[in-house]
């Protein structure tokens, strides 16, 4: 089981502003900025729901392919999600529906993220749960 996971972005200020409103409508919320005299002079900042499991960095921006999938609790919280994102920057990878190719009740929208990451809130319960 993944403890947290931590990437470095491009522009931490605008990456921040993103995941601030793009992670609201699930339940994620910046919980943690420690002080960069802490972080040798890095700008970190935590995000989770009780405690912090993903963490953004000013650091080394990750390259290449990174997909981060958000557990939903609800198919109105994927579209919440997806409009966040949008709202907030985000490019659309792939609007809110189901995608029975994974099962028949995998129900995600996809965004890509201001450096192009592709990011994903998926819910896995039937539809009448809405």
């Amino acid at each position: 089981m993944i403890d947290h996971i931590t990437f470095g972005v491009s522009d931490f200020k605008r990456s921040v502003a993103f995941y601030d409103q793009a992670l609201k409508p699930l339940g994620v919320a910046r919980l943690f900025t420690p002080d960069p005299s802490t972080t040798e002079g890095v700008q970190v900042t935590g995000y989770g729901d009780d405690r912090p499991w993903l963490w953004l960095a000013e650091e080394d921006t990750a390259t290449g392919k990174l997909h981060i999938a958000f557990s939903a609790s609800t198919r109105s919280a994927v579209d919440a999600f997806y409009h966040a994102a949008l709202q907030a920057g985000a490019r659309d990878n792939g609007p809110p529906g189901l995608r029975p190719h994974y099962h028949p009740n995998y129900y995600a929208a996809f965004v890509y993220d201001p450096d192009g990451h592709n990011i994903e809130a998926v819910c896995h319960i039937t539809s009448s749960a809405r």
